[in-house]
């Protein structure tokens, strides 16, 4: 079985992408299926912290790492399967072989180039585009949400039969932290309650509304701050209108974060499955988002999800929960029990097994 792993070694490693790739391999060596793993790694680059296991490893080299590469992978990834000889090949990014010489599965994090038409998905659809085409080939498709499986067959990629919905889960290290109030006053000054926003301020994320959201807020509850975490990204405003930004923080800063905060505001216009919601609610920290995409699936009736783009209303919520906090911590952490990597690990092994029968 090969595990292209090559997303820990690039921008992917701090986002979503990276976080799967990170939790599937933890859940396959936990399942006992590391001796029939090989992970793929570019020799460009050095290798990434990976968990200890008894998985092999095996390297290619790649002359394009921008805007080029998924085109070059198209040409010769086939070409580094067939040498390695796996019995599968599992993709987990949109880089894809132009032909497989195995059985090939492809995890879908999200179609939101052509599921979305907000504002920049035009070039987006045209630097995806190729993966578009390839992923019909797919002997199995791995989608994160029901949402996401539900974009693919209306889009008609991979037929019905060789979609499975596998949904992502929080790192063990979100969980309640004690002192984390203490450690956050400490490293940011941030003593009372605060909003918490974590990804990127691209313009699916909607910064706009989230600064609408906090205007309403903070019409209710005086000084409360807003607490931006995670890369900003090429899209972001040029200001936030006195947030306070950390930018990006290692996953034990961010547990700290969501264990302190009165809520997490997630304003995103849409989700392939929405991992900062989970994370927030493994931590007891109570979420309010909007209802669109994966969100109801994913945060259920554990936090409270509003009308797509209404920030007023986002606002509004994030005080009403702020107030009855550990209600909605409980819930929460119930629900965020429901997501599991050890469940995950198991169903993608199902996904092998059934391409070998």
């Amino acid at each position: 079985m090969l595990l292209d792993m090559r997303p820990l070694q690039g921008p992917s490693a701090g986002r979503g992408v990276g976080a799967y790739a990170r939790g599937l391999l933890k859940g396959l060596i936990a399942a006992g299926f590391d001796s029939q793993l090989t992970l793929l790694l570019d020799v460009a680059f050095d290798a990434p912290a990976l968990p200890v296991g008894a998985y092999g490893l095996a390297g290619c080299r790649r002359r394009s790492h921008g805007q080029l590469a998924a085109y070059e992978d198209a040409v010769v990834l086939n070409r580094d399967i067939q040498r390695i000889g796996p019995d599968i090949y599992h993709a987990i990014d949109f880089h894809l072989p132009g032909r497989s010489p195995c059985p090939m599965v492809v995890t879908l994090h999200d179609l939101i180039p052509w599921a979305w038409r907000g504002r920049g998905m035009q070039g987006e659809r045209f630097r995806y585009g190729l993966f578009r085409r390839l992923l019909p080939r797919a002997d199995a498709v791995i989608a994160v949400s029901r949402a996401t499986a539900d974009d693919a067959a209306r889009l008609r990629l991979p037929a019905r039969p060789r979609l499975r919905v596998i949904p992502e889960a929080a790192d063990p290290v979100f969980s309640p932290r004690e002192g984390a109030r203490m450690r956050v006053m400490e490293r940011w000054g941030l003593a009372d309650p605060y909003l918490l926003f974590v990804g990127a301020l691209d313009a699916r994320k909607d910064p706009a509304t989230l600064l609408a959201a906090w205007k309403t807020a903070r019409g209710a509850i005086a000084d409360l701050k807003l607490v931006v975490a995670g890369d900003p990204g090429r899209q972001a405003p040029p200001t936030m209108g006195g947030a306070v930004q950390v930018g990006r923080v290692d996953d034990e800063a961010l547990a700290d974060l969501y264990s302190a905060a009165g809520c997490l505001v997630f304003p995103s216009r849409y989700e392939g499955f929405g991992l900062p919601c989970v994370e927030a609610m493994a931590c007891g920290c109570p979420v309010a988002a909007f209802r669109n995409s994966s969100m109801p699936e994913v945060v259920g009736d554990a936090g409270l999800l509003v009308d797509d783009g209404d920030g007023e209303a986002l606002g509004r919520t994030a005080v009403e929960m702020m107030r009855d906090r550990e209600r909605w911590k409980r819930a929460g952490l119930q629900r965020a029990r429901k997501f599991s990597w050890k469940q995950a690990a198991r169903d993608t092994i199902s996904a092998y097994e059934s391409l070998l029968r």
